[in-house]
């Protein structure tokens, strides 16, 4: 999947870039079908996102690509240690690409709105869904 310009301002659209295989991606994709919105979902685990993408989701979030990953995840402890002050914004890409699991929560976009979500319920305040609306 192409997800060049998924960053337009589109106040009716919520992206998500998240990953399936953890209970934060899981959780927050649950939230976001709740919306009234149209959601695009995109799933790392399964969609590769090229380092141009990375970079320009990065920089319309006004972060470093390094920001994006969770330097505490297991996985990436095991391979790099405390070595992530070394590394360059290639290396943080492609740990992305590779390493999937290790991105730092989710990627919500909603017109000129974006944030990282690390806490699935911080969506649900973002969006304004209400109780009933959010799943169990």
């Amino acid at each position: 999947m192409d997800i060049m310009g998924v960053l337009a301002e589109d106040n009716k659209q919520l992206t998500l870039i998240y990953n399936s295989e953890t209970s934060v991606g899981k959780q927050t994709l649950a939230y976001a079908n709740a919306s009234d919105k149209k959601l695009l979902s995109i799933d790392i685990s399964k969609t590769k996102v090229t380092g141009t993408q990375w970079a320009e989701i990065a920089s319309n979030l006004g972060v470093n690509i390094g920001d994006l990953v969770d330097e505490d995840h297991p996985n990436f402890v095991k391979n790099f240690g405390d070595k992530g002050a070394m590394l360059s914004s290639e290396d943080w890409i492609k740990i992305l690409q590779h390493q999937p699991e290790v991105l730092k929560g989710c990627i919500v976009i909603n017109g000129k709105n974006r944030l990282v979500i690390t806490n699935p319920s911080d969506l649900v305040k973002h969006l304004g869904i209400e109780g009933e609306d959010i799943p169990e």
